[in-house]
């Protein structure tokens, strides 16, 4: 995500945040980097225009040409001025005591469904029951994906309680239901998949204005597609007009390389941006911080967001004890293989080593292979227990043996072990160095 401007801007970062002195000359010319590279992300004119002149007023005061640290001053102030775009601070959707209503909308193709299903996943992840509403009725089988999307994440979906032809013109009726049943049922939750269109009419917003009217939401979120840059916005801007939002998700976000719809919608329609999907997974759907959002366009990493992700997949104790077998070097590959599990359930490689700092938009796609956890695993599930419990007895005919199980070749094998004895060895010197444990866990 953002990979072009993450790189270019990390280039600019990395430039000027060591120079021990800094003129108002290099000011100029890494602001009018700056502002070519928010222009070439698709930025809006004039959301460049101000952070441009407001980053310039600010770092050609004092407090950055006479600072002990002039260029880390100027990136902070950089730093700042993003976070302040994106929204400042992460907003939150806050659930009542009693049932929340989310009423998504948007344009057909912007992910919304997909997005309701996802949603209502992440509250479910918060143990909260949740009840995901079809009112979709224009776009075919709309109802039936959110069902299969339901059913699969073993959430309860409701869908129309009326003869067809009396509900199919109009969704309110499936809309009060959903909160009827809500309220017997003691849901938490209550997600409303709207109708769509191909594009902005009259008809659907009146009907979205109706409904809204009628089932009082606590959140209207516009369901946006990042991938279509300045049109989102233009999107957010009218739906904001004519509905009234709360908030946007930005949907695709994974495969948005520019990122102007980020950077502008809240300057624009002074909306924040909620969420953002990363993965067409179930679990692809994450919080959206602007001071995280800042760090990695910047070339920072978001080592909070990383730590989060490890922390959803392997237990304290769990954690304990792998410092305790780091320790006594009794480490071996079957927990090495539990690792790869558990690196895998993080997401995929590129969005693991984007949250790293130094590492952001410094890696390509092209520059990873993703089968290669899927190759290592299956070359360790080719072992025997007693190879994976004490990897020095694997000689040459073990390897060979190890290669054809798991359709790999015997230099492959070979590469994963060293590899292992690599990682082992890093990590045993974590563990023994008390400073780089402390800022590791």
């Amino acid at each position: 995500m953002l990979e072009r401007l993450t790189q270019k801007m990390g280039d600019i970062v990395r430039q000027i945040s060591g120079k021990a002195s800094i003129t108002e000359k290099n000011i100029e010319d890494a602001v009018e980097a700056i502002k070519i590279a928010l222009l070439e992300a698709d930025v809006n004119v004039r959301v460049v225009r101000r952070f441009v002149n407001g980053t310039i007023e600010e770092a050609k005061g004092e407090k950055v040409l006479r600072s002990v640290t002039p260029g880390q001053q100027f990136v902070k102030i950089v730093h700042d001025r993003l976070t302040a775009l994106l929204g400042d601070s992460r907003q939150d959707i806050v659930l009542k005591d009693g049932i929340t209503v989310i009423m998504l909308v948007g344009l057909q193709g912007s992910g919304k469904t997909t997005t309701a299903a996802k949603l209502g996943n992440y509250f479910k992840n918060k143990n909260k029951r949740v009840l995901l509403a079809a009112c979709d009725l224009v776009r075919p089988a709309a109802v039936d994906q959110l069902v299969t999307l339901g059913t699969g994440l073993g959430i309860a979906v409701h869908t129309n309680p009326m003869p067809a032809d009396s509900a199919q013109k109009n969704p309110l009726p499936i809309a009060k239901a959903a909160l009827e049943r809500a309220r017997k049922e003691l849901f938490d939750v209550v997600i409303i998949d709207t109708t769509g269109r191909l594009q902005i009419d009259d008809a659907m917003m009146q009907e979205l204005v109706a409904m809204k009217t009628a089932i009082k939401p606590d959140e209207v979120l516009l369901v946006a597609d990042a991938m279509t840059g300045q049109t989102a916005v233009d999107i957010a801007t009218t739906f904001d007009e004519k509905v009234g939002l709360t908030g946007v998700i930005l949907s695709k976000f994974d495969s948005d390389t520019r990122g102007g719809a980020a950077l502008s919608i809240k300057s624009i329609t002074g909306k924040p941006i909620k969420f953002v999907g990363i993965s067409e997974k179930p679990d692809g759907l994450e919080p959206f911080y602007p001071d995280r959002m800042a760090n990695r366009i910047l070339g920072m990493g978001d080592i909070v967001s990383l730590v989060e992700k490890a922390q959803s997949v392997i237990e304290e104790q769990e954690a304990l004890e792998l410092e305790q077998k780091l320790r006594k070097e009794t480490f071996t590959l079957e927990d090495y293989l539990q690792e790869l599990r558990r690196f895998k359930k993080m997401g995929s490689m590129k969005q693991v080593l984007d949250m790293m700092p130094g590492l952001a938009g410094q890696i390509s796609e092209d520059q990873i292979d993703e089968n290669q956890l899927k190759r290592n695993e299956a070359i360790i599930l080719s072992m025997t227990k007693k190879e994976r419990l004490n990897h020095l007895i694997i000689g040459p005919t073990r390897r060979s043996r190890i290669a054809r199980g798991s359709g790999t070749s015997v230099a492959e094998v070979a590469k994963l072990l060293k590899d292992f004895e690599k990682t082992r060895s890093m990590m045993k010197k974590m563990v023994k160095n008390k400073k780089m444990l402390g800022g590791f866990q």
